[in-house]
């Protein structure tokens, strides 16, 4: 059988990797009239001085149907994976390349994916479509296992800043000065329906952090892979790993770097973790 060309968006916060099969799709994201561009070039540091300067609504745009083809080109075999429908249009640019690669190449076969998430719990998927490419699992039964698979995926957040959350309009510009006065974070969680859900608010990251080890093991957390992604936090990524582990020694804990889409939405300080029960 063919190996699967992995394409990914850009929300998954991964990097192409020729030896895995593994290529990336940019999101873009603007701010300040300025379009950065969510690839390996992004400097992080830029979008978030950009971030704090901004006084007005920022946006982002999905990769287009054309970027989409492009990365399918000379594949067979392709799964494409994409930030949640609920906050992108980039599933839907996905599936129409898709339909068109398709059309175009009557012997290929792709597999498009909405994560209803964004960051590790992309991560997660990904890293069950290479152990099912590992056991030469059929192409026909990839759809199927992948969407039992997110049934027992999790993805939780801390946010420690609101700032673009108020500015598009999304909470109260005054609420998002308080929370930052009084340093509270917001615990959110991805939802069934793929949107942003905060779950509480909590005055200090020593609690957040204690906060969401809970909820990890209120949805079946008991040892499994875990993958925390931070904006510029990475003390905050280690403390928690270290709580963790002092529960799950045999953990699998990966802290990585966001890109630019997913620190768009956590913003500076913040914390994602993707896990499965």
């Amino acid at each position: 059988m063919d190996k699967i060309k992995l394409i990914l968006d850009s929300s998954s916060n991964e990097l192409a990797n020729k030896t895995d099969n593994i290529e990336i799709v940019p999101l873009t994201i603007a701010v300040n009239q300025h379009n950065f561009i969510d690839d390996e070039a992004l400097d992080l540091n830029k979008l978030s001085a950009s971030m704090a300067a901004n006084t007005k609504a920022s946006k982002t745009a999905c990769p287009s149907i054309d970027d989409w083809l492009k990365a399918l080109e000379g594949s067979n075999r392709a799964i494409l994976l994409t930030v949640t429908s609920a906050l992108s249009g980039s599933y839907s640019s996905a599936y129409q390349a898709k339909k068109i690669y398709e059309e175009n190449h009557p012997q290929s076969r792709v597999i498009v994916v909405d994560s209803k998430s964004a960051g590790p719990e992309l991560s997660l998927i990904l890293h069950e479509i290479q152990r099912l490419e590992r056991h030469h699992t059929r192409f026909v039964d990839f759809e199927q296992k992948i969407a039992h698979f997110q049934t027992h995926t999790h993805l939780l957040a801390i946010l420690q800043s609101l700032h673009n959350l108020s500015l598009n309009g999304r909470i109260n510009p005054a609420i998002a000065k308080v929370a930052q006065m009084l340093k509270i974070n917001i615990v959110a969680q991805a939802s069934i329906e793929g949107k942003l859900e905060p779950l509480a608010k909590i005055r200090g990251m020593k609690r957040a952090l204690k906060d969401v080890v809970s909820r990890m093991e209120e949805r079946g957390f008991h040892g499994d892979e875990v993958i925390i992604d931070h904006f510029h936090n990475a003390k905050d990524a280690i403390t928690l790993k270290e709580k963790i582990l002092s529960q799950y020694p045999k953990t699998k804990i990966t802290i990585r770097s966001v890109k630019g889409l997913c620190g768009f939405y956590i913003e500076s300080g913040g914390l994602m973790i993707g896990f499965q029960d």
